[in-house]
């Protein structure tokens, strides 16, 4: 029987490949392994190349091609390298797609999620491309609008602006997930709103120039050693450092070192000192792939805490 004039008789093309007897007949009846002919009595006969048919089916069904494909493929109308380079796109999909799943899955399971969180969720990662443009473009436009066109604003908006690769990583993933979700918050949206009003105003004052400092970099800079001297925000040593702090302010604001600038400047600082603002930003970098931006959570605290004491009616 291993000459190969010979026909095989259904069972032995059975014995020879693994399949059954019924999933032989399966793809007979489909065209995909035809019969080469029948016996007298009436039953089918296959040609030795059966066995590598067979053979291929059961490769292309694992990697999951659909039976119409897997046809063409046999019938010679479509290539198997073009099969193969169409299939791997749509697994490259389906692999986003159980990605997005996942991330959606693992945030549930660390933040015990509500079934309205769940569902919020799950929605946002289903998001196309396009949707997620829209999304961040909403939360942005809402953050951004009617404050004028200055340059340094539509700097900012881009430094705002997430941006999901093509192949995202399991944690850029998740970060989106969360990043958006974040987004769709109304009090998250007001808060923000409130950091590039002042950003904004700061603008206007300098004739449309940058400040010349970063408020946050400058609190850094003349909080940061005296957090590590163990100086409290309340002690008289931490006078000469709020004094610097608020000449930074004047001097950025054009205006006197006075009760009415420590008001806004401490509401500046209390805008700046916000966990969610924070969570966003590192959120964004692991997103864009951006380094890790700076924690300056201990020294807004500290400053926070220094200006408001500091003012008439903290008592």
């Amino acid at each position: 029987m291993d000459d190969g004039d010979t026909f095989l008789a259904i069972g032995e093309l059975a014995r020879r490949t693994g399949f059954t007897v019924k999933a032989i007949r399966f793809y007979s009846d489909r065209g995909i392994v035809p019969p080469a002919g029948r016996s007298p009595a009436g039953y089918r006969l296959y040609s030795p190349d059966a066995i590598s048919r067979l053979g291929l089916v059961r490769t292309l069904r694992d990697l999951g091609l659909d039976l119409a494909t897997i046809r063409k493929v046999m019938d010679r109308e479509r290539s198997l390298p073009e099969v193969a380079a169409a299939h791997a796109d749509a697994l490259a999909v389906q692999i986003r797609v159980l990605g997005m799943r996942r991330a959606v899955l693992m945030t549930v399971a660390e933040r015990g999620s509500t079934p309205e969180e769940t569902a919020l969720m799950h929605t946002l990662a289903q998001l196309s491309e396009d949707g997620r443009r829209r999304l961040i473009g909403d939360f942005l436009g809402a953050v951004f609008e009617d404050l004028g066109h200055c340059p340094g604003l539509a700097g900012a908006m881009r430094s705002m602006t997430p941006e999901l690769p093509g192949d995202p990583g399991p944690e850029q993933i998740r970060a989106w997930v969360e990043l958006a979700e974040l987004s769709q918050d109304p009090q998250f949206r007001t808060a923000v709103r409130r950091s590039v009003e002042d950003l904004a105003a700061q603008y206007a004052q300098t004739g449309a120039r940058p400040p010349q400092r970063d408020l946050g970099a400058t609190v850094r800079d003349l909080v940061g050693p005296a957090l590590d001297d163990g100086v409290g925000p309340e002690s008289p040593e931490a006078d000469p450092v709020v004094a610097a702090l608020t000449a930074h302010g004047a001097n950025v604001l054009n205006r006197a070192d006075d009760v009415e600038l420590r008001r806004h400047l401490l509401a500046r600082l209390e805008t700046l000192h916000n966990g969610r603002r924070d969570r966003y930003f590192e959120l964004l970098a692991v997103i864009n792939g951006w380094p890790a931006p700076e924690r300056l959570g201990p020294v807004l605290a500290w400053s926070v805490q220094a200006l408001r004491v500091r003012l008439p009616d903290s008592g």
